[in-house]
């Protein structure tokens, strides 16, 4: 024998009500249901109590009356006809009648009481039951309607009412031992006092009414419908790749279910419990689906935990002072005065020096509580011992549930890091003894953020997401969304997945508005389009620049998200200590923030280390070569650095690696420039201030403290060439000077030398200047516009650690910024 029940959404359509109707002739229920029992069609009860607080305040209900009444007999007319659409209809009437004389009541008082609210509300589930007992006998499945009022039999704690067991238990067990009715379609949620005064035992409360009454008929299955295919390992509200739970205990049905999960009633799970009776959850438009199925023994699943839930409301009050430490029976007063008062408290936490106590409420309850404890402490508040209590609001509770956690060990390692690696602040956080769940309070606005972060960690550990919000898509971030676009199937097998959130240039924004990223394959082309593409938002560029777009990504609020400059601007590099704060890593080619002040290096670095929060910047010294981090890696296996010598332009490389007087110095440039390898102005290459950027860099990772001041150039060229009015005067006066260079590459070429422009960092000291190379130099090894950087350590002083290769172009550029986006991702699980 079965029981089943259907929610609001179930039974709130035609669609809805259809499925039921297929639901009770398949083979698998068709024959086997005893009862039925339902909630009022989906709003119904929110418009009662609409209806009730409108009465109360003198105003008009009767459009909102008329619209229940409405809504009913639009039903009955689809699906019953002749005599059985006049029953059917009488009773909707009647029913209605009685509902208008109580709402007539209420208004002549001007006052709604909770004991009339109840019975305002019980009118949803006796409409909706009735109707529904006339369909189904209508569609050949003999049923009969049942008012629960009759059998469930509760105190009269009206609104939370608590159901009697041992008399609803006995008064269930008669009646159907005397009925003749093959099912019943019942109402949930309602019950009433010994004496007959009707009570609803809580939203949700009709999960309780079908748990009941499986219990007292010893049901084989009690199945629950909704509108979802069960327990889902999260809300799918946050959550878009949540998944099903095949099975789950009781245990950690109740606890997932006390923390959010709207499938199902935490209390209804208690009476099955104790009769050992299976609770399935359904979907009613997809009965195919098995559902979750909630029994007493589960076998262990692949995950440690079972499920991730949240209540996205609530306020937290806390209590302290030295008067409460060591204070035997204080904290029985705490709880005692709220539970006097017949406040719900959802989650306690107390500092293990007994100098405070936590405790979660609903919004509603929190000034009450605040009160209470006022009262109950006014001695100790006047004698300053403890402080008055304080209300937090705008909070939520989010937690892990799962048996398993108790064999498992770092489960809290892995939910906390999840959070701070976020940058998710924890208020309080709590944890059963029996270690069935860990639970958090965080702010409210963090909520969908945390769900998706510790979902993540907990079942997608081995695939690891970046979404990633790119600014500056010219030529190194152009070839950074190709190689996104080019390489997604490979990092998809490698599971890594980089979701393009949102892209800019200095004309136009664009970002996903449905979440599911952007094709890098197509960006350059939204970014000039003329209006918005299908899927996502366009903002126009405004007098806040960059800092809109960074503002824009800080409202997503997404978990394992990165900011990506690929550009050379320094009003961006201004902001990534306001990215950071934000607790999103940074991945950059860009120059400016490394090489500016030292105090504004010092703090992204130590903010960096503090919070881990990477800030990755691989690229700002030699494009893709492993420069910076070849230097971590030394200092953490505690090596020395005693001197750097490097070329670090790919520009002055070819130029001294192709001059060996075949041509004046002079051709020798405009060559360059002609292939492209120079700026548009050659002098932007030539003055050396790129090269003095990476060598501060370098310096600074080697942590020397200097300042772009204290790198020492020597120019290449005289100062009348940087202050040609153009730069055809600029070649002209560098032909002024053909005859100088060739003089001095002579003079190396004497002693078997060669000129290259080197920077050394030694002695705590950086330089640049040219220097001649002798044969079997690691600088003679140059081809065409390589860089090369040859590190002198304590352990590689001998034969010096050498990194060579092309250190410019958009490929390795781009290379290098996509690998330390996607070493982004390791910092993730």
């Amino acid at each position: 024998m079965l029981v089943l029940k259907f929610g609001g959404s179930s039974v709130g359509t035609v669609h809805g009500i259809e499925q039921i109707i297929s639901i009770l002739k398949d083979k698998e229920h068709a024959g086997k249901v005893q009862a039925v029992v339902v909630s009022a069609f989906s709003k119904v009860t929110d418009t009662l109590i609409d209806l009730a607080k409108r009465a109360a305040l003198g105003e008009d209900y009767a459009v909102s009356l008329e619209s229940i009444k409405k809504r009913h007999k639009e039903c009955s007319a689809k699906f019953l006809k002749a005599q059985d659409r006049k029953n059917a209809d009488k009773e909707i009437e009647t029913y209605i009648i009685q509902l208008k004389q109580v709402l007539d009541g209420v208004s002549l008082l001007g006052e709604n009481s909770v004991r009339c609210m109840d019975l305002i509300m019980s009118f949803g589930e006796k409409l909706c039951a009735c109707l529904l007992a006339f369909i189904f006998s209508a569609n050949d499945i003999e049923a009969a309607f049942l008012d629960a009022r009759s059998l469930v039999k509760t105190d009269s704690n009206f609104g939370r009412a608590q159901v009697l067991k041992k008399e609803t238990e006995e008064n269930i067990c008669a009646f159907f031992k005397k009925s003749k009715n093959n099912l019943y379609v019942v109402t949930g949620f309602i019950g009433s006092t010994v004496n007959g005064i009707t009570t609803t035992i809580g939203r949700g409360g009709s999960d309780l009414s079908a748990a009941v009454f499986a219990s007292a008929l010893g049901a084989k299955k009690l199945e629950i419908y909704t509108d979802v295919d069960g327990i889902l390992t999260a809300s799918p509200e946050y959550v878009k790749n949540a998944f099903l739970i095949d099975e789950i205990s009781y245990t950690e049905a109740m606890e997932i279910s006390h923390f959010g999960a709207k499938v199902l009633f935490p209390p209804s799970v208690k009476p099955a419990l104790e009769k050992g009776i299976p609770i399935i959850i359904r979907n009613t438009f997809n009965p195919q689906a098995k559902g979750t199925k909630i029994t007493a023994n589960v076998p262990a699943g692949k995950y440690p935990i079972r499920g991730i839930s949240s209540i996205n409301s609530v306020s937290l009050v806390r209590i302290q002072g030295s008067g409460m430490v060591g204070v035997a029976g204080f904290s029985a007063r705490v709880f005692g005065a709220i539970a006097r008062k017949g406040i719900s408290i959802m989650m306690i936490t107390q500092s293990s020096s007994e100098y405070s106590i936590c405790f979660a409420v609903l919004p509603q309850d929190a000034p009450k509580a605040q009160e209470i404890l006022k009262e109950e402490f006014a001695h100790e508040i006047r004698s300053g011992c403890i402080d008055k209590p304080v209300v937090e609001n705008e909070l939520s509770i989010i937690a892990v549930v799962g048996s398993a956690m108790k064999r498992t060990a770092g489960i809290s390692g892995k939910f906390f890091h999840a959070l701070g690696r976020n940058g998710i602040n924890i208020v309080a956080i709590a944890q059963g003894s029996s270690e069935t769940n860990i639970s958090a309070v965080i702010s409210v606005s963090d909520e969908g953020k945390a769900l998706n972060a510790i979902h993540d960690a907990f079942f997608f550990a081995q695939q690891r997401s970046v979404n990633l919000f790119l600014i500056g898509t010219g030529h190194i971030g152009g070839t950074l969304l190709d190689q996104i676009a080019a390489n997604s199937e490979k990092l998809a097998a490698n599971m890594i997945k980089v979701n393009l959130m949102g892209a800019a240039n200095w004309d136009k924004m664009v970002f996903s508005a449905n979440g599911e990223g952007l094709d890098p394959g197509k960006t350059k082309k939204m970014l000039t389009a003329n209006g918005p593409v299908k899927g996502t938002e366009v903002i126009e560029p405004n007098h806040k620049g960059a800092c809109a777009f960074i503002e824009k990504m800080a409202s997503f609020n997404l978990p394992n998200s990165c900011f990506c400059d690929c550009t050379a601007s320094e009003d961006v590099s201004a902001l990534y200590e306001k990215i950071l704060n934000y607790s999103i890593p940074i991945v950059t080619p860009n120059k400016k923030a490394n090489s500016g002040t030292l105090n504004y290096y010092k703090r992204l670095i130590s903010y960096s280390k503090q919070k881990g929060i990477p800030y990755l910047y691989e690229t700002t010294v030699g494009a893709g070569l492993p420069v910076i981090c070849a230097l971590r890696d030394l200092f953490l296996s505690g090596d020395k650095v005693k001197k750097i010598e490097a070329v670090l332009s790919g520009t002055l490389s070819f130029i001294f690696n192709s001059f060996n007087g075949s041509m004046p110095f002079s051709v020798l440039v405009r060559e360059a420039k002609n292939k492209g390898y120079t700026e548009p102005d050659p002098r932007d290459d030539l003055n050396a201030m790129d090269v003095a950027r990476k060598v501060l860099i370098l310096a600074r990772e080697c942590d020397l403290s200097i300042e772009f001041s204290n790198v020492t150039i020597e120019p290449i060229l005289p100062a009348v060439c940087f202050k040609a009015k153009d730069i055809e005067t600029f070649f002209h006066e560098l032909e002024k000077c053909d005859a100088d260079f060739e003089k001095r590459r002579i003079a190396a070429a004497a002693e078997g030398k060669m000129l290259r422009y080197i920077a050394v960092i030694e002695k705590g000291k950086a330089k640049i200047s040219l220097r001649a190379e002798p044969e079997g130099s690691p600088f003679r090894s140059l081809v065409d516009s390589d860089n090369i950087v040859v590190i002198t350590t304590e352990r590689y002083s001998k034969l010096p650690m050498v990194i060579k290769g092309p250190g410019a172009g958009a490929q390795v550029t781009a290379g290098g910024v996509f690998a330390d986006i996607v070493r982004t991702a390791r910092t993730l699980v």
